[in-house]
């Protein structure tokens, strides 16, 4: 199809601005920078007091000097707007929880040192107790109804399986480490590395301080979010016990867990993940949420609710073709608030027994402000007073309160700092895919200092997952592109959720495939509205949108650069490497490699690095085990091998997210500024890749 009917059946059918370009562009200095991003704040966990009136959150805070994001927990009065620091001493502070009487606030803290710990500080005195002292971090923080008793998980250290004998080391002796012996089907995860022998179980311990006790046992990982009954005698959690539960990954059930003597009782049975258990405020029922797991690459997660000993469940939001999660009672018991993410925002809904739903907010931003993922966090006071993050394409997410049906501002973290800053201001727009005419949602952000009729080169930025979506919301990575003069593009193609669960499994067993014609599709939409330059076009993205830009330029040499930042090239090493095999083969193929390797490398990119000539970058952390460095290492060697130009940008210490520290995170941005500037106006074309040795 020739440039001309793409650009025809790829017309913009909608484009509504999203944010007005703040102030005019004064100067170059005015231009968000990569310094910025030791400027930035963001608020995040907003937890409200049960009588509505104060609201605890975790306030992230770029430390220059350390190069991290330090969490801090302060205090907001919801009737004035007074901000006070309640944990903010030097360590990591997170999860405050209030006590139902709303007098104390339980937390985690690495305050003293060491590994993080739970703390309670009592707000009217300021005064603070240490509850734990833990070798491990304690999780899902949960106050007994009564107040006397805080629940938490935490990893329980087993023993490592051994084989054969080690010879006895001579006193002084300085030998080799001893062999790690692996017989787990998931060994590592991205973030944690090799993962420590051992089980998550749970633990009940005084809310005042003294010894804690452990509740569940056996090797299985028990926790999740946690909930009490209101009698303070039970708790709900959700775990895999399974036989086969390593290679059932997803198969997790409710339990009830008495409190006084340790007895387990499953409450749910099917095939499926159930989970995020909440007991209503009279106990008789409990909501969770779920799925009936049909081996489908994505599913909607549902909200269900069932009577206290599992009987009479039932689905609520069978109608809402959204995935649903964080479930909340209301004071009443008559209704349950969840989140939703549609059109890539967060909603917070009501959902009454009947199965009704209704909006309460929307628009919530989460707190990754590296590119423009939906997200977001709330919470309900017993008033139903609800405090959430909202941001939007300008700023990143701030607390606000909706109370009494009036919705309140109670931040405004960025407000000076940003003042003077000339942003890129974000579009919305739809366009017809050329694929089937579906319907494809896309945000696009206007070079700093736009100027309208100009032409300006563009970065198509693809998201990963793939089943997550972009959205309207504040990224630094698309603004630091801006500030260098590129326009950017955030597309939802086929696959993306917040659209529905039939639009989320268009690629079920077929990704990548028609999502490429989504992604040229929005491309040619804004060339079509005069805004990018056709022949300065430029391609990144990372995990699954490093996937798909080494697809894209294995099918097409229309963009001048491209970056692969932590790409999966060949299926077939990815499924076997990553840190879940027990998932990705099962859900995202049906079958093993094995049994159908067509399959697996029809799908994968390295099948087209034969065609590839456009220069491109590979970018991953070295400490990736979710597509592990050996796919980028593939991917740059075979470019090698061919003669296209490449670079390898391995971030040192740095997982999959690899954007764990400020600065590397400018870095890496830094460089691909680079690699696409060195190609923006014209560049050497590849050498000629070297001829096949005779046979």
């Amino acid at each position: 199809m020739s440039k001309a009917m793409w650009a025809c059946c790829a017309l913009a059918l909608l484009t509504t601005p999203v944010m007005a370009q703040p102030a005019p562009l004064s100067s170059e200095s005015a231009r968000f920078q990569a310094q910025d991003l030791f400027g930035l704040e963001v608020a995040s966990d907003p937890q409200i007091n049960p009588d509505g009136s104060r609201t605890a959150y975790v306030r992230q805070t770029a430390d220059i000097m350390t190069d991290r994001m330090r969490p801090t927990i302060w205090l907001i009065d919801v009737r004035t707007g007074q901000q006070t620091p309640l944990v903010a001493t030097a360590g990591s502070h997170s999860q405050p929880r209030w006590s139902p009487d709303g007098t104390r606030v339980a937390y985690i803290s690495t305050a003293e040192g060491g590994g993080a710990q739970l703390f309670v500080r009592w707000i009217a005195s300021g005064q603070t107790v240490r509850v734990t002292s833990l070798p491990n971090t304690p999780t899902g923080i949960s106050w007994s109804p009564d107040g006397t008793r805080i629940a938490y998980s935490v990893l329980v250290a087993g023993q490592a399986p051994k084989l054969g004998t080690a010879l006895a080391k001579p006193e002084g002796a300085q030998w080799a480490p001893p062999l790690e012996v692996i017989d787990t089907v998931t060994y590592r995860a991205d973030g944690q590395g090799y993962l420590k022998p051992g089980y998550r179980q749970v633990f009940v311990a005084p809310a005042d301080g003294g010894g804690a006790r452990q509740l569940t046992q056996g090797d299985f990982h028990h926790g999740g979010d946690l909930s009490w009954s209101p009698d303070s005698a039970t708790l709900y959690l959700s775990a895999n016990r399974g036989a086969d539960w390593q290679r059932e990954a997803a198969d997790s059930e409710v339990y009830a867990l008495d409190v006084r003597s340790g007895v387990l009782t499953a409450l749910t049975d099917r095939r499926g993940p159930d989970q995020s258990p909440v007991a209503s405020p009279d106990g008789r029922r409990i909501a969770y949420v779920g799925y009936d797991d049909q081996r489908m690459g994505y599913h909607n997660t549902r909200l269900y609710v069932m009577d206290r000993d599992g009987a009479n469940r039932r689905v609520l939001t069978g109608g809402l073709d959204r995935s649903v999660q964080s479930p909340v009672w209301s004071h009443d018991g008559r209704s349950i608030l969840i989140a939703y993410d549609d059109h890539g925002s967060t909603t917070v809904g009501r959902v009454s027994l009947d199965g009704a739903v209704t909006t309460v907010v929307q628009g919530l931003s989460g707190a990754d402000i590296g590119r423009p993922y939906s997200g977001g966090d709330f919470s309900l006071a017993d008033d139903g007073s609800v405090a959430f993050t909202r941001g939007d394409a300008l700023r990143p997410a701030d607390i606000h309160v909706l109370r009494q049906g009036r919705q309140t501002q109670l931040t405004r973290l960025n407000a000076d700092y940003l003042a003077g800053k000339t942003l890129g201001a974000v579009q919305r727009l739809e366009v017809a895919s050329s694929h089937d005419g579906r319907a494809v949602e896309s945000w696009l952000t206007l070079p700093a200092g736009y100027v309208e009729g100009q032409k300006y080169p563009l970065i198509l930025e693809i998201h990963g997952g793939p089943f997550a979506a972009y959205g309207p919301h504040f990224a630094t990575d698309n603004q630091l592109f801006a500030a260098a003069g590129y326009a950017v593009l955030s597309v939802n193609p086929r696959g993306s959720t917040s659209y529905g669960e039939e639009f989320a499994n268009l690629i079920h067993h077929d990704y990548p495939s028609h999502d490429y014609d989504d992604l040229i599709s929005s491309v040619d939409a804004v060339i079509a509205r005069g805004v990018a330059d056709p022949d300065r076009l430029f391609v990144t993205g990372g995990s699954g949108g490093g996937v798909l830009t080494a697809w894209i330029v294995g099918k097409t040499d229309r963009f001048k650069a491209a970056a692969s930042q932590k790409p999966v090239i060949d299926w077939a090493s990815f499924v076997l490497t990553a840190d879940n095999p027990a998932f990705f083969a099962r859900y995202w193929f049906g079958e093993y490699p094995w049994e159908n390797p067509e399959a697996y490398w029809r799908r994968s990119p390295l099948s087209l690095v034969g065609n590839v000539k456009t220069p491109t970058l590979v970018v991953v952390g070295d400490e990736d085990y979710r597509t592990p460095v050996s796919e980028s290492e593939q991917y740059y060697s075979a470019l090698q091998l061919r003669g296209v130009p490449t670079a390898l940008v391995k971030i040192p210490g740095v997982g999959h997210s690899l954007a764990v520290r400020p600065s590397q995170n400018a870095a890496r941005i830094s460089a691909i500024l680079a690699w696409f500037d060195r190609y923006k106006d014209g560049a050497p074309t590849p050498t000629t890749a070297p001829a096949a040795p005779a046979r």
